[in-house]
C-alpha cells in the first residue's frame, strides 16, 4: 500500500530525444499515454512530482540543450511549479538534488516512470531501492528499445524490457502496471 503523504512521482527523460529513428525498433508504444494517466490522477490528488532531464554538455548530441530533443515531450509536460531536475549520468541521484529533496520533504516512496527502462530508469530504481526508498516501477509507463550484445547478438526491445523489469523486481523494487497503481491510489 502506498504511503499517501510522503510520496513522489519521477517521470524520468521523457524527452523528444526517444523520437529519433536512430534508437531503432521500441516496445510499449502507450508509456507517454500511461505516464499521463498517473500523472492526472497524481496532480488531482495533490501529490508531489518531480521530473527528471537529461542533459549532454555535447552540442551534436540529441539532449543538448538548446537542441530540440531535449524538451520534455507536451505529453507529460510539467506546471510552472513542479520541479524539474536536469542530470547528465543514467543515475537520477549522481550529481543532483533528488536524494537531497526528497530527504527534505520526507518523502519515502518514489513511484518512478520514463524512458528508458534499462538505461536512466533501472540505474534511477537500482539507486532508490540502495538509498532505502519504498520504490515502486511501473512497467507499462516505460519502454526500452532493442539493442546488440558484445557477440553481436540482437535482443528485441520487448526482451531487454521485460528482463530488466526481472532484474529489478522484488530486489530493488516492485513492479505494477499503471492500473496496478492506479487502483491502489484509490484505495489511500
Amino acid at each position: 500500500m502506498l504511503n499517501k503523504m510522503n510520496k513522489a512521482l519521477l517521470i524520468v527523460d521523457v524527452q523528444e530525444a526517444f523520437e529519433d529513428k536512430k534508437w531503432g525498433e521500441r516496445n510499449n508504444l502507450d508509456a507517454e499515454e500511461n505516464i499521463s494517466k498517473i500523472l492526472k490522477h497524481w496532480r488531482e490528488k495533490g501529490w508531489q512530482v518531480i521530473y527528471i532531464q537529461h542533459m549532454s554538455d555535447n552540442p551534436s548530441s540529441l539532449f543538448y540543450p538548446r537542441n530540440a530533443g531535449f524538451a520534455i515531450k507536451e505529453i507529460v509536460k510539467p506546471l510552472e511549479d513542479e520541479i524539474v531536475i536536469s542530470k547528465k549520468v543514467n543515475s537520477s541521484f549522481i550529481g543532483t538534488s533528488l536524494e537531497e529533496f526528497l530527504r527534505s520533504k520526507e518523502i519515502t516512496t518514489v513511484v518512478i516512470t520514463g524512458l528508458t527502462t534499462p538505461h536512466c530508469v533501472s540505474t534511477t530504481t537500482r539507486m532508490s531501492g540502495n538509498l532505502g526508498f519504498s520504490t515502486y516501477l511501473i512497467s507499462d509507463a516505460t519502454a526500452a528499445f532493442g539493442m546488440m550484445d558484445h557477440h553481436g547478438q540482437f535482443y528485441s526491445a520487448n526482451i531487454i524490457h521485460n528482463i530488466t523489469l526481472a532484474t529489478l523486481h522484488d530486489e530493488f523494487a516492485t513492479i505494477l502496471t499503471t492500473e496496478q497503481l492506479i487502483e491502489q491510489m484509490l484505495e489511500i
